[in-house]
């Protein structure tokens, strides 16, 4: 564990503050589950809930499924980092944080399909090899939990890729069965 130096007092309701540094390093959001743990030696520890890391080996399985029926790469995120990769480097992507421009896509909550006219998003701020080409943010219970993504490499021929309108459906029908997964 990393000693921050930062201090906080309980208040009379039990409450207590994480300071801005904290929640800005760390991505919490308010309104963000946190999971609390404890030790043996008296640790309260804090740590932040993925509701879709819950169904990781699912969304590895679907995320397989669709690449291979799409002939592309996939990924599934939750908001703050890649838990399922088909058709690309696991190595490469897998727990790397995304990038901040597909976390703006999630907010948006609606699908982004690239357009010739648009630079290249990347998928995390770590670099890649690849960009986002179609993104679908998950939604379960009114809540944004995560995203599910189609991949391109920069420069390479796409003349086999299936028609874009196509993929859009295909990310939204994930996206959609996903999120009710997580509701169920």
């Amino acid at each position: 564990m990393k000693a921050t130096g930062i201090v906080r007092r309980i208040d009379d309701l039990g409450r207590v503050v994480i300071p801005k540094e904290i929640r800005r390093t760390m991505r919490i959001r308010e309104g963000d589950p946190l999971e609390i743990y404890t030790d043996r030696e008296g640790e309260v520890i804090f740590k932040k809930y993925s509701p879709i890391g819950e169904l990781q080996s699912f969304a590895s399985e679907y995320a397989e499924t669709l690449s291979k029926t799409a002939l592309m790469p996939i990924f599934v995120c939750d908001r703050d980092v890649i838990i399922a990769v088909s058709g690309a480097s696991k190595r490469e992507y897998m727990d790397r944080k995304v990038s901040s421009y597909l976390e703006s896509i999630m907010d948006g909550r609606t699908i982004f399909s690239k357009t010739p006219d648009k630079s290249p998003v990347p998928i995390t701020d770590e670099g890649g090899s690849h960009y986002i080409s179609c993104a679908m943010p998950i939604v379960a219970e009114g809540d944004i939990i995560g995203c599910v993504l189609s991949g391109w490499q920069y420069d390479t021929d796409i003349s086999d890729k299936i028609s874009e309108n196509v993929e859009a459906k295909l990310l939204q029908t994930a996206g959609i069965f996903l999120g009710k997964q997580m509701e169920s």
